[in-house]
Order: structure tokens, then C-alpha cells, then sequence
């Protein structure tokens, strides 16, 4: 569910606007050397994109936002052409936590004092019909991708609380959301085989699944409507009505980018207001006892800025997602990384296997909304989902192709909630956050 407290994110800013997220980290064409590609439904390549074509709307990122829009557009009669420059869902969209969380990014209390309750409430129903969407998409197209109920938001201190109580009644009372409860200490350790955790809140309705999975599902069910997909196809302009790339280019008179992360300079307006950031996540060998860790199979996020997730995965290892860097490149030793902050909450696993470990860049926006706008005539941006992307980038995808067929209502309750620049601009926001990051990083050991 959204975040009780300030928003909690590792940030690191890897100076991407300047150089090359897509390429800096990982090998070309191929996913990230997780347990989630280790463990994916086989699909077919696709062709790189060679000369001119055309279409009604070219997407330019095979992620979730990318995929629902290219599926939901097809759905409507449109042309579309999705251009990926490595492989579908290669981005976040294949590596994140796998967590498909309730309301928006910020709590309801938070949005109600900036927004007022109307909007609040409209922000509200969107983030749940994300939900809803998300989870009828695979009901819909047999999409095999652990789809699992229940998320937990696990309080690290006892001074959170008062908080936790307080947004379960706003959920429960204003919003008639029965579907999450407050958790006590002796529940919650009961729950998660940790003594780190004192309170918590539990949400039946949210859930958590194989992330890639769900990606690739939702591709084959696109390329089954017709979707026309080019894999391993780098795009390097974006002008109206027309998207160029190293080997060809698309002419269209709607253009989409659904890049998150990895926009990579193709619209500085929306780079300014949207910075990447890289998470680190790592699979533990298969455990003797996996439910003496997490007793009812549930997701959890913690209290923490530098936030720690972690669930279980269907052959019984853990999934913990944790650590941050400040620098550009990922680090070389991802399992050291994440081995600090899983055995803080986990020290029994000292002695365990790490099997796969991994990055990714997502993208964050100054107060963890999503950003929608619409840069330049023709061309629509969805992104900044700021780690809440699972429901909220696939609603993207189908608020896009509203928007593209005339009906922009609800894609504009998104697009005029103002958004921020980040201070510094992309020369002084690395060392503005590190030192932010280093406050809020001593603030969770207080």
C-alpha cells in the first residue's frame, strides 16, 4: 500500500542524463541476471526495426506503461508499432520488488492536505482501479505470472505507530477500504520471523507476482492483437509525427514514451522533472523453512527511507530488495550490497546462499507522483512512477490510449497536478540527495 510516512526510496542519481543508462550497467539485448529471467515463460524475438514504416501510434519502451497502451490502443482498432532497444520488459518493469500495492505512491492523508480530499479521493479510485486492472489483465489473458494476495507495511520503529493506526481509519472510514488492518507487534513478529518490526498494517487486496512474467504476458497478448514489436532497436530522435533510430524510423501521428528510467535524454522537459535511480535486489538459494521468515506468504515493505522489500518466491527462496550507491554504475559486488540490509532484518541467514543478484533504474519525481504530460503536439509522456509502478504504469498505458483516442479526462487528473523541477537541476541534485539520503539514512537508525 502507499507509504504511511515521507516517501521511502534509495536515490542515487547516476548522472544519466548524461550518459548512457541503457548500456552502463547491463549486456545489449539481454535481461538482468535475475531469478526472474532465470525463471521466465519463453518468448519469441523480435526483429530490430530496419528502414521506414508507418503506423497510427509508436511507443518507445516495452515496459508495463508501454505494453497496457500498446494492448488497450490495439484494442480500439489503432496501428501500433512499440519500439524496445533490448528486449520486452527489460527495463524495471522485468526486475522490480513484484509488488502490486494499493492507493498511490504518497499516503491519503499527505495527498488530502496538498490536493484536498476531491482530488485525493479521485487519485484514490485511479490507484485502485490500477489494481484492479492489473489483476484482470492476467485473469483475462492467462498470464502465469504468481500472482499472490497480500502486502505488509512493516513499522522499524515504535514511534510509527500512531501513524499506522491513523491511516488505517482514514482508509477503513472515509475511504470504505476494508481490506487492510492494523497489525500489532506481537502479530507482525508472529507474521515475519524478525524482531526488527514493532506494528505494521496488513492489506488483503493488494498483492505481489513475478514481475517479468507479467510483462511478457501482457506482450504476448498485445503481439497476439497485432502489436507490431521491434526488439534491439535504440531510439534516437523524437520529433512530431516521426520516432528515428539507428536502423530505420517509425512515422506516426501519435507518439507515446513509456521509458520510466531510461528515457536517456530524449525529452530534457521531462528529464528535468524525472531522475533515474538504481535498486538492488538478490535471491537467496532455496530455504529449509521459508515460511519461518514470512508465515502467510505476504509481500512486505518497511518504514524505512532507504526502504527494504522483500517476499518469497514460488520455489521457497527470498526475494529481499535493499541497499542504495550514489554513483553512476551499479556496484560490482550486488550480493554484498544487499546481504547488509537482508541480514539486519534476517541475521539468521547468515549462512545462506545468495544465487542471483541484480539492478535496475527506475525513476522518481520530486513528490512521487506519476508525471504525465504531453511535451510537444502528438507526443504523450508517462513515467516517474517512483517505485509504485506495477498497477499505476499499467493504468498508465490505458489512461495514454484514452488520451490518444480523445477521451484526455482522466489522463488529465494526473497531468495537472503540478510537478517539480528537482533543485540543482541535473548538475547539483546528486550531492543535494546524497546529502538528503545521508540525513534520512540516519534518521532510520534513530
Amino acid at each position: 500500500m502507499a507509504s504511511l510516512l515521507k516517501p521511502k526510496i534509495a536515490w542515487t542519481d547516476p548522472t544519466a542524463m548524461t550518459l548512457d543508462v541503457l548500456t552502463a550497467n547491463d549486456r545489449p539485448g539481454q535481461h538482468a541476471p535475475s531469478w526472474y529471467a532465470a525463471t521466465a515463460t519463453a518468448t519469441p524475438d523480435h526483429p530490430p526495426l530496419r528502414g521506414e514504416v508507418r503506423a497510427d501510434v509508436c511507443i518507445v519502451g516495452a515496459g508495463y506503461s508501454g505494453l497496457s497502451a500498446a494492448l488497450h490502443l490495439r484494442e480500439r482498432g489503432y496501428d501500433v508499432v512499440v519500439l524496445e532497444a533490448h528486449r520486452v520488459g527489460w527495463g524495471a518493469s522485468g526486475r522490480n520488488g513484484g509488488q502490486l500495492g494499493s492507493g498511490q505512491r504518497l499516503g491519503q492523508g499527505d495527498l488530502e492536505a496538498s490536493l484536498g480530499q476531491d482530488k485525493a479521493r479521485a487519485l484514490w479510485d485511479l490507484a485502485e482501479e490500477s489494481k484492479s486492472l492489473a489483476k484482470s489483465l492476467i485473469a483475462r489473458h492467462g498470464i502465469a505470472c504468481d500472482l499472490r494476495p497480500g502486502i505488509v507495511e512493516a513499522m522499524h520503529r515504535p514511534r510509527f505507530e500512531a501513524e499506522a493506526r491513523e491511516e488505517v481509519a482514514l482508509l477503513n472510514d472515509r475511504y470504505a477500504y476494508p481490506h487492510v488492518r492494523f497489525v500489532g507487534q506481537d502479530e507482525i513478529r508472529a507474521m515475519i520471523g524478525s524482531e526488527g518490526y514493532h506494528s505494521g498494517i496488513l492489506d488483503t487486496d493488494a498483492a505481489h507476482l513475478h514481475p517479468l512474467n507479467y510483462a511478457l504476458g501482457l506482450a504476448a497478448a498485445a503481439s497476439k492483437a497485432g502489436v507490431r514489436f521491434h526488439e534491439h532497436t535504440r531510439v534516437t530522435r523524437v520529433t512530431t509525427g516521426r520516432v528515428e533510430t539507428v536502423s530505420g524510423a517509425v512515422t506516426a501521428p501519435h507518439i507515446l514514451l513509456a521509458c520510466n528510467g531510461y528515457l536517456c535524454g530524449l525529452e530534457g522537459s521531462v528529464a528535468a522533472k524525472v531522475m533515474p535511480i538504481n535498486n538492488f535486489i538478490v535471491a537467496t538459494q532455496p530455504l529449509p523453512d521459508p515460511a519461518a521468515l514470512i508465515r502467510d506468504d505476504v509481500a512486505v515493505g518497511d518504514s524505512r527511507f532507504v526502504i527494504n522489500y522483500f517476499r518469497l518466491s514460488r520455489d521457497g527462496r527470498l526475494l529481499f530488495g535493499g541497499g542504495e550507491n550514489y554513483g553512476y554504475r551499479f556496484p560490482k559486488d550486488i550480493a554484498a550490497k544487499v546481504r547488509k540490509p537482508m541480514l539486519e532484518v534476517f541475521p539468521q541467514l547468515a549462512d545462506t546462499r545468495i544465487d542471483h543478484a541484480w539492478g535496475g533504474t527506475l525513476a522518481i519525481t520530486m513528490d512521487r507522483m506519476p508525471h504525465f504530460v504531453r511535451p510537444a503536439p502528438g507526443i504523450l509522456s508517462v513515467s516517474g512512477y517512483s517505485g509504485h509502478g506495477v498497477g499505476m504504469a499499467t493504468l498508465a498505458g490505458k489512461l495514454a490510449s484514452e488520451a490518444i483516442a480523445g477521451q484526455a479526462e482522466r489522463f488529465d487528473i494526473l497531468a495537472t497536478i503540478p510537478r517539480l523541477r528537482f533543485p540543482g537541476g541535473t548538475a547539483l541534485r546528486t550531492p543535494l540527495l546524497t546529502l538528503a539520503m545521508l540525513w534520512y539514512g540516519l534518521r532510520d537508525r534513530l
